[in-house]
């Protein structure tokens, strides 16, 4: 009797490791920038320059990198801004590694403190949570049926397996010019800058990866005049682009993990010699896994009143796929100036990120609690120097609803902003609102 089998390939999660770790470092200001007044925001994020397999390790080299929006410490009082860098190394165990594997790997700044020690000298502090994640393809070789075994009676049972058809990294780049408006100054120097791609939805076609969304920037410049307060300007550029991938079939089902590793907006001459526009550049790291499930009617045993045949069995962990839900959360919230001067006259800027604390399965569905981290920048009635910042951090509570969830069920779930929105209420309020996204994948085992 000869078994016929059929080879399909799975992914299965191989090791994963977590870390989180502490900077404290003082920073001396340099002497390009002046001294060092009333700090107004800051930001931090995470540059990794290089990661090193070992044997069951991984050594990572990168920097984090921070900047300050502050008031000079002298009688112009002027906005300045200033960028640095900070070292980092860190070893995440990652049991069963070997080199070669595929590490997906996330990155988080908890929390970033900037303290000033005096106008020359800085103190950063700041936490940062890794992540990280090695996944390997397993061949499987399904028994489907027999061959030449006359007079043997074979059980058969339909099962659902989700395959892996593409598991490899990519970037995902998106670049887009913006056109000062004829009554904005031409740029003399950024002082602030955020973008960031907002809403991002991605679907598998035939021969590429489908991508649309909307990138969000923020530009706070000075102009070309002394005696003229800081410029800015604000823009969302919806998009629709697609990345190649061969493999690649309208019938798959995207599992994409993304990680932002560049963001950066600078100002070019236009037709006429003139800084007029901004180029805004995002670069995210994208760990690609497309799949797809099949049923196949597998042979599960075989009998033959006339010979003893012993069958050789195996068990093998494979999955199916019970639910893609795509949920969204919204959230709306007010927040209280802190203590500054004056009354608020008028928001200029505000951008947040989403952190998920907890998820939980339950009967209904997965619950999911975090917080929205959002930074505001807005001017008060103060003449000498109006533009302030708050951070505020708003709760939510979601259930994503999941019908016929079990304990034992795993998901894949990757958050983002899709919308945040902020009014004044009055002249020391601030209304939030904001969408959450969680694309989810919610897979069963068989």
């Amino acid at each position: 009797m000869e078994i016929q089998k059929k080879e399909y390939r799975i992914i299965r999660q191989k090791s994963c490791a977590a870390s989180q770790i502490t900077l404290d470092e003082d920073y001396n200001v340099p002497d390009s920038r002046p001294d060092v007044g009333r700090m107004i925001q800051k930001k931090g994020s995470v540059q990794i320059q290089k990661v090193k397999v070992q044997e069951g390790r991984a050594g990572l080299t990168g920097r984090l990198a921070f900047c300050l929006l502050y008031v000079s410490d002298d009688e112009e009082r002027r906005i300045h801004s200033l960028d640095g860098v900070i070292p980092l190394d860190e070893t995440l165990n990652l049991e069963g590694l070997h080199d070669g594997d595929k590490i997906r790997l996330k990155w988080e700044v908890e929390d970033l403190t900037i303290r000033l020690i005096h106008p020359r000298k800085l103190n950063i502090q700041a936490i940062i949570t890794f992540e990280a994640v090695v996944h390997e393809n397993v061949a499987l070789m399904l028994p489907e049926d027999v061959r030449a075994a006359e007079g043997v009676s074979i059980k058969k049972q339909d099962v659902r397996i989700l395959g892996i058809c593409v598991h490899r990294k990519d970037t995902i780049r998106r670049k887009e010019e913006i056109t000062l408006p004829s009554n904005k100054p031409d740029v003399e120097e950024i002082l602030w800058h955020d973008a960031q791609i907002r809403g991002l939805e991605m679907r598998c076609g035939d021969g590429e990866i489908l991508l649309k969304g909307e990138l969000f920037v923020f530009v706070l410049y000075m102009g070309g005049e002394e005696n003229n307060p800081p410029e800015w300007i604000e823009q969302a550029i919806p998009f629709n682009d697609s990345l190649e991938c061969e493999q690649c079939r309208a019938d798959m089902l995207p599992n994409i993990d993304l990680q932002m590793i560049q963001a950066s907006v600078t100002a070019k001459p236009d037709a006429d010699g003139e800084e007029r526009l901004l180029q805004a550049e995002v670069v995210l790291e994208a760990d690609i896994r497309l799949q797809r499930e099949e049923t196949f009617n597998l042979l599960m045993d075989a009998y033959a009143p006339t010979k003893d045949y012993i069958p050789v069995c195996r068990e093998e962990n494979t999955e199916h796929l019970l639910i893609k839900n795509d949920a969204k959360c919204r959230i709306s919230d007010r927040v209280e100036a802190g203590d500054v001067p004056g009354k608020i006259l008028q928001i200029c800027h505000s951008d947040g990120s989403v952190k998920v604390d907890r998820t939980e399965i339950r009967e209904e569905g997965i619950y999911v609690e975090g917080v929205l981290m959002v930074r505001i920048l807005y001017i008060v009635s103060d003449d000498n120097m109006p533009f302030y910042a708050m951070e505020a951090s708003v709760p939510f509570q979601h259930l994503i609803e999941v019908p016929e969830i079990e304990a034992d069920c795993r998901f894949d779930m990757r958050t983002d902003l899709e919308q945040l929105s902020t009014a004044m209420v009055d002249s020391r309020e601030i209304e939030l609102k904001a969408v959450l996204n969680f694309n989810t994948l919610v897979l069963c085992p068989n």
